[in-house]
């Protein structure tokens, strides 16, 4: 595939490719441009000039050409799944689930801008305001450049840039290196849809260098990134020198509580969601596992058990529940982690085992709260490491101990001890009697501390993508 920018397909200006290959098999599927700065900058260029003529179409006429985009993608879903199945290495029931989604998104954000009212302020509210009127406004920021991660693209894609683009913004999209593949087409369906050249463009490029020189054009508007804090960081501290908007949503290590009286069955059925959906690929998965003493030893058994059941396997079969990671570098970190957990003093219940980019489903016991990764240590696998405790303010202080404060949860029959913690845990989403992997469209989703700055979700996003401004009537009346 080739990048989009307005009405040209384009390599990179070097010629240099990236090669997309399915992380099960280690096949070529296809190649993508390696862009540079200078391919970036052209592209900003296109997208800013196609942004004016965007911006004043009627937003009537914005959404109608956004739901003809659902159109083609419900048109074409299953090739789309399974064009993110293999390159993602996500299981194909998973794919047509996510490639299922985008409906719910575009047409939750066409409604949404439908109904973005402004505030009008009333007349006299204050002495020498009697004969002034003063109501407000939401324009398009300019040019926005959303940078999506692997784990959910497609998803991603459906927060980002329906919302950027109802609001009026032209989007520049910059795609994972990994399965950047099913986003070239999901660009190439906006413009089937009516889209125009150069309000939608997607560049592939790694991330320091083309998602960085996103970051430091200074005609992009507002960069939204998920991905990790590291990369959040450097993206703001780039876009800091011109002023940039940023949108940041970043790693996270959610702490799952289980209280002694918590149902175990839920709390089982809540971990193969929470932990184990997208072979643990996930920001606000449950990672850290802080259970009661009194019931460590039989969750950890009837988790065992429950393991033993689910089929890991290749994406592509229709009864895998667990594919692979997204490629054998990410498998040999988590490996590489739980090793070092297991130094620490934690021990290996079940599991452990790697097969290439296939990292089996693993549970660690005896996990001391002092270790790293019941602090910082992100394990972006299917990793369960349980660690005990006697009390619930012990527990909230385990989960409180980490600088990520993206998502938590505790399960819980009494509902006192369940708002006790869903207050006093320091995330930005808490969820009660269920994991800590809850995402629906409409929440405002965003964490505290290093997991990130702003929210998305259709109550929020639109703000984000827009600014405000107030019209002044001075002396209008008499």
């Amino acid at each position: 595939m080739k990048n989009i920018v307005g009405k040209e397909l384009l390599d990179a200006s070097d010629k240099k490719v990236i090669e997309v290959r399915d992380p099960a098999t280690d096949e070529l599927i296809d190649t993508v441009p390696n862009s540079t700065e200078e391919d970036v900058n052209y592209a900003v260029k296109v997208a800013k000039e196609a942004q004016v003529e965007w911006a004043k179409m009627p937003l009537h006429e914005r959404g109608r050409i956004l739901e003809k985009f659902v159109d083609l993608v419900e048109e074409n879903k299953e090739d789309l799944a399974l064009l993110l199945c293999k390159e993602t290495g996500k299981p194909i029931v998973e794919a047509r689930a996510e490639i299922g989604n985008t409906r719910g998104f575009v047409y939750g954000y066409v409604e949404k801008a439908k109904h973005l009212y402004g505030i009008t302020i009333p007349t006299g509210n204050e002495a020498g305001q009697e004969k002034t009127m003063q109501f407000t406004i939401r324009q398009p920021l300019g040019v926005v450049g959303c940078i999506i991660p692997f784990n959910f693209p497609c998803d991603l894609f459906g927060q980002k840039v329906p919302s950027a683009l109802i609001m009026g913004n032209s989007v520049i999209v910059k795609p994972s290196t990994y399965n950047p593949l099913t986003l070239h087409r999901y660009c190439q369906l906006l413009l089937e849809a009516g889209i125009p050249a150069g309000v939608i463009n997607c560049i592939s490029g790694d991330g320091p260098i083309a998602g960085q020189a996103l970051a430091r054009n200074k005609d992009v508007h507002l960069i939204s990134v998920t991905g990790s804090t590291a990369v959040g960081m450097e993206t703001m501290e780039t876009a800091s020198h011109n002023l940039s908007h940023v949108m940041l949503e970043l790693g996270g290590n959610d702490a799952f509580i289980l209280d002694k009286d918590g149902d175990l069955d839920l709390a089982v059925e809540e971990m193969v969601w929470g932990r184990l959906y997208n072979t643990g690929q996930v920001c606000c998965a449950s990672k850290r596992f802080l259970v009661h003493n009194d019931i460590k030893d039989e969750f950890t058994n009837r988790v065992i058990d429950k393991i033993k059941t689910l089929k890991v396997g290749m994406p592509m079969e229709e009864d895998t529940k667990i594919g692979c990671l997204i490629n054998e570098k990410a498998a040999i970190r988590v490996e590489d982690q739980v090793r070092k957990t297991v130094e620490q003093g934690a021990v290996l219940a079940y599991g452990g085992r790697r097969n290439r980019a296939f990292f089996e489903p693993t549970v660690l016991i005896d996990v001391d709260k002092d270790t790293d990764v019941m602090k910082d240590m992100e394990i972006f696998g299917p990793v369960i490491p349980i660690c005990g405790f006697d009390t619930i303010e012990e527990a909230i202080q385990i989960a409180n101990q980490s600088t990520y404060g993206l998502c938590g949860n505790v399960i819980t029959n009494n509902m006192k001890t369940a708002f006790k913690v869903a207050t006093e845990l320091e995330v930005g989403g808490a969820i009660i009697n269920g994991a800590s992997f809850y995402r629906s469209a409409e929440m405002p989703f965003g964490g505290w501390k290093h997991s990130g700055i702003g929210n998305e979700g259709i109550a929020t996003t639109l703000e984000e993508m827009s600014r405000i401004k107030t019209i002044v009537l001075k002396n209008i009346l008499d």
